[in-house]
């Protein structure tokens, strides 16, 4: 058995990172990894003595079950990355030797068997910002660790902020809300599912890239000058209120952001314990009663009961006007339908084909026959106008200028829950006012610069594995337009 986390999930090339391993056996190495078009091996380090680690028990005493919410504090490796690596994502594995490593431990990793446990994924970043790329891909960690369950093969800990969460009442400058460290080990998920294939689809079609974690761009108030489009890529949940106020003051200075992804920017998270862990004010129960309602981290939610400030006046969606997949298997089999096209004539449909049925033809669907919509996707509050164009209202805080250019009705949400095709639990805790059914909806509006929306998580799924030809063109378009910003008006 061996497991392990990293300190920091961002590192510049050149500089040190530690990784905390826990092993029963005798010896271990590391193993290093780039992920691109394909996942290559980058080097490895010495052998090391092996020693096994406690898991924190959870504060609430549940038996069988780790604490999510305290540091593992299992000890630090040291490791500095070499000056020739190339910045991107890169993968640790965790490898047991025991007495004796002639053979050399297990097969090398590659992109077919990516996911798993016994491995860690980490961020290298460029020296100088900005020197490979104005495109900036922003890894949602902040999401991933409220998920992870920290696991080991056969053995469920459970220790998420959705399984068996901590709630902390606040004080000594930590706010009230549930508490997930980032110290803790789980395995790699997540980035196999929506990463994985879009960054390699990225490689494959020569679009160069830089990364950074959620925690760089809540840290850097500069970070995002160096670019010129920053992506947010496949479940994006958890937003810190600097990270928010970075990316639109971002885009209030021209640069452009397009959400490949949903469920973004749902819940606001605060970084505690020297940002090596967060709290998020939310409505998650702990045992069979909920801490804290209302929950005052909900981004859209008006203040005192939440934030005040809803999160589709940054991306132009929401997901209280959205839906999801609730299938047991997740992300589950779901309708293929995909988009009913709007505007074909705009920049973002060039080259696809697509009709929009305003010449007296069909109303053609983008990324019908692929899962492209889900397994959860967001929304704008919309009416239909005359001609039955959906045209967004703004009465939820999207931005009246948003440009509905793809939308699809979900089915309301059903009594019986195991039976619901779309719709989510807390759609009928949308505004009152708000008439409008839910949609999954892509769109984009201009506010200095440009902000897209896929509005689905499963956006960079379905493009990079190429699974629909004109969702490919779409995202193209998308990136060819926006990653070099307009020029700022004369």
């Amino acid at each position: 058995m061996i497991e392990g986390y990293i300190g920091r999930e961002s590192v510049t090339v050149g500089g040190e990172m530690t990784v905390h391993v826990s092993t029963d056996s005798a010896r271990f190495r590391l193993r290093f990894y780039r992920l691109g078009r394909e996942l290559v091996f980058v080097g490895e380090s010495a052998v090391h003595p092996g020693a096994l680690h406690a898991a924190p028990a959870h504060p609430d005493g549940i038996p069988g079950t780790a604490s999510p919410a305290d540091d593992w504090s299992w000890p630090p490796l040291g490791f500095t990355v070499p000056k020739e690596w190339q910045p991107g994502i890169h993968l640790v594995e965790f490898v047991e030797l025991g007495h004796d490593d002639r053979a050399g431990g297990p097969p090398f990793l590659d992109l077919a068997d990516l996911e798993g446990y016994a491995r860690e994924f980490f961020v290298v970043r460029p020296r100088v910002p900005g020197s490979h790329s104005a495109i900036l891909y922003k890894k949602s960690t902040f999401t991933r660790h409220a998920y992870n369950r920290a696991d080991l093969p056969d053995t469920q800990r459970g220790a998420s902020l959705y399984d068996h969460p901590v709630h902390r009442a606040g004080g000594d400058g930590e706010p009230r809300g549930h508490k997930v460290s980032f110290h803790r080990p789980g395995g790699v998920i997540d980035l196999a599912y929506w990463d994985a294939p879009f960054v390699a689809w990225l490689e494959r079609h020569g679009y160069p890239v830089e990364y950074c974690t959620d925690l760089d761009l809540h840290e850097d108030p500069e970070l995002l000058t160096s670019y010129d489009l920053l992506l947010s890529v496949g479940h994006d949940e958890y937003w810190s209120g600097a990270m928010r106020a970075h990316a639109e003051e971002f885009v209030r200075g021209g640069g452009n952001i397009a959400f490949l992804s949903a469920n973004a920017c749902w819940w606001r998270a605060h970084p505690v314990d020297r940002n090596s862990a967060f709290v998020s004010d939310t409505d998650h129960h702990v045992g069979a009663d909920y801490p804290h309602l209302p929950a005052t981290d909900q981004w859209w939610v008006p203040a005192p009961d939440g934030v005040g400030r809803p999160e589709n006046a940054l991306t132009g969606v929401s997901f209280r006007n959205g839906g999801m997949w609730p299938a047991t298997e997740w992300p589950g089999d779901r309708p293929r339908v995909g988009y009913s096209v709007q505007h074909a004539d705009h920049w973002i449909y060039e080259g696809t084909g697509l009709r929009d049925g305003s010449g007296g033809g069909a109303q053609d669907r983008l990324g019908a026959g692929t899962p492209l919509i889900g397994y959860e996707c967001d929304g704008a509050a919309f009416a239909y106008d005359a001609e039955g164009i959906a045209r967004a209202t703004g009465e939820d805080g999207t931005p009246e200028s948003f440009l509905i250019l793809g939308i699809h009705v979900l089915e309301p949400v059903h009594e019986d829950f195991h039976h619901i095709e779309w719709g989510h639990w807390n759609g009928p805790a949308r505004e009152k006012t708000i008439s409008s059914p839910r949609a999954a909806t892509m769109g984009l509006y201009t506010a200095g610069g440009t902000v897209f929306t896929a509005g689905t998580t499963d956006w960079p799924v379905v493009c990079g594995h190429e699974l629909d030809p004109a969702v490919v063109r779409v995202t193209r378009n998308l990136l060819d337009r926006l990653r070099h910003r307009a020029p700022p008006p004369r």
